[in-house]
């Protein structure tokens, strides 16, 4: 089985010590693809690096909700620049983070918009950031649907909630908290949902599954979420693998 890790943070560093060695060891784990995701500006050019170093390696850009307040014209037009780099294939990390509130909720939610548009203008698919925030993302989204695609990072919103955004041409990503203990309703969701519009991801460094909880994440560990979201479906557990790497393939416009 080859998994494709939709959401990744490998240029944290946490990885310096390893980071080219981690990489190099990736394809032959299991891992076919690996999305790098962008947080801010200073990252813009760091992805699309690493997804030139590596061709399994595809870049997102994009400034998350924490670096909203630093958001410029001039961020706006690296943006729309980092976008036309052959291997940036979304726009992200981008949302809503009202547990932190590292920006004021009206920047991030000014900013957030802006990102929406660009990546509508540029036909790009958008990365879903979340926190505490449901409401309010949930009205910014329907505001634009049936105009966008893209995948909500790391899901931890109601069943209901899910299909709206799968109806709205979203896709749903499971990751290491799919396997926390007190993840009983995050996994009856996976279970109810359809397949052809789940991903899998890690979000490295963070969010390292069960068992391993308390050691650094990679992307080797997407296997640990398939396993888990595998003992709650249906489908045998390659059919899982093979359906949620079509799904980012077509998310992402990959070959």
């Amino acid at each position: 089985m080859e998994l494709f890790d939709t959401h990744a943070h490998l240029l944290d560093e946490r990885f310096d010590a390893d980071r080219d060695a981690l990489l190099a060891a990736l394809p032959e784990a299991g891992i076919r693809y690996v999305l790098e995701a962008c947080c801010d500006e200073a990252g813009f050019d760091a992805v699309a690096a690493l997804s030139e170093a590596y061709p399994f390696v595809y870049a997102s850009a994009g400034v998350h909700p924490h670096s909203a307040s630093e958001w410029t014209a001039g961020t706006a037009d690296h943006l729309v620049r980092a976008l036309a780099h052959p291997r940036c294939v979304a726009v992200g990390e981008i949302g809503l983070d009202y547990h932190y509130d590292f920006s004021p909720r009206d920047v991030q939610k000014r900013v957030f918009a802006e990102q929406i548009e660009i990546a509508i203008s540029h036909r790009k698919p958008i990365l879903v950031h979340d926190r505490e925030a449901h409401g309010d993302c949930m009205d910014m989204l329907r505001a634009y649907r049936g105009r966008l695609t893209g995948v909500m990072h790391c899901f931890s919103g109601s069943y209901e909630t899910a299909r709206e955004c799968i109806d709205d041409g979203l896709y749903i990503a499971f990751g290491g908290a799919l396997t926390f203990k007190n993840a009983v309703n995050r996994r009856e969701i996976a279970a109810r949902l359809p397949l052809d519009r789940l991903l899998l991801e890690t979000d490295c460094p963070y969010m390292t599954p069960e068992p391993f909880r308390g050691k650094r994440n990679d992307p080797r560990l997407t296997f640990r979420t398939l396993e888990v979201l595998a003992s709650v479906r249906p489908e045998p557990v390659e059919r899982i693998a093979a359906a949620t790497m079509e799904n980012a393939k077509a998310l992402f416009c990959i070959a």
